[in-house]
């Protein structure tokens, strides 16, 4: 099915894996997501309207080579893994992770079902975040790649992941299971494009994963991370940098 194998390719895999709805194919197709699909907002620092559809997001993250926010780039995976047989239940969430109080619900993240249950799957974080999807069983510690994670149920929130940050839990995302339609998507996804309170329309905000850590560009600083530790800072790029940073450290094609 050519979605499914330009799908492969754009992260990495050879395009005949077996496209089968079990954990193991879930996990690698995430984990490889995140390491070569950048989160950024350059589309929407240039005032170019955002389509959230299918076909315009396989054109641009796989066809054009480019990322996206969490609306794109998590949009994008829900409809592949649909693709590939899974059953997916999209949610709104709730970024709460350094929020001082209850934030409104602008961020995309999905439920993918397989015979040991529902997992959460969310590539659309900038930040420390899973690279492997996370197993929806409230209370349940879940380690990787030197981060901790669970799950805990809300009466008000629903559920709610939260990451161990030095020795101390914090709360991360939270969302309900209402049914949720594509449509749904577009309002939040206006807003973060043209609100003025919006974070996402002001700085080049761009971020994808290493196996031990993340690159980021945040304005026009250059790090390389190693856990939550920068090795690399580079200040003040210049623009000649930052177009070199973005093909060769992001994988973007612009």
């Amino acid at each position: 099915m050519p979605v499914i194998d330009e799908f492969l390719r754009r992260i990495g895999l050879p395009a005949d894996t077996p496209a089968e709805p079990t954990y193991e194919f879930l996990k690698t197709v995430q984990y490889h997501s995140v390491l070569r699909i950048a989160y950024e907002n350059l589309d929407i620092l240039e005032g170019k309207p955002l389509c959230l559809s299918p076909d315009a997001l396989f054109d641009k993250i796989v066809t054009r080579g480019r990322g996206g926010y969490c609306f794109e780039v998590n949009g994008l995976l829900s409809y592949f893994f649909k693709s590939c047989g899974f059953e997916v239940k999209d949610y709104f969430a709730r970024y709460l992770r350094g929020e001082p109080e209850i934030p409104m619900r602008r961020h995309r993240v999905m439920s993918v079902m397989t015979a040991d249950g529902p997992y959460f799957c969310d590539i659309g974080v900038g930040q420390t975040a899973p690279r492997y999807p996370l197993l929806m069983k409230e209370g349940l510690v879940q380690k990787q790649f030197g981060e901790t994670y669970k799950f805990e149920r809300d009466p008000d929130l629903g559920w709610v992941l939260w990451d161990l940050y030095h020795g101390e839990w914090r709360q991360f995302i939270s969302f309900t299971e209402e049914k949720i339609y594509e449509v749904d998507f577009v309002q939040p996804s206006v807003w973060c494009e043209l609100h003025p309170d919006s974070p996402f329309n002001k700085v080049p905000m761009i971020a994808i994963k290493t196996p031990d850590g993340r690159r980021t560009i945040d304005d026009r600083v250059y790090k390389l991370f190693s856990g939550d530790k920068p090795l690399i800072v580079e200040n003040d790029i210049t623009p000649e940098r930052y177009r070199e940073l973005l093909r060769k450290e992001f994988y973007l094609n612009v």
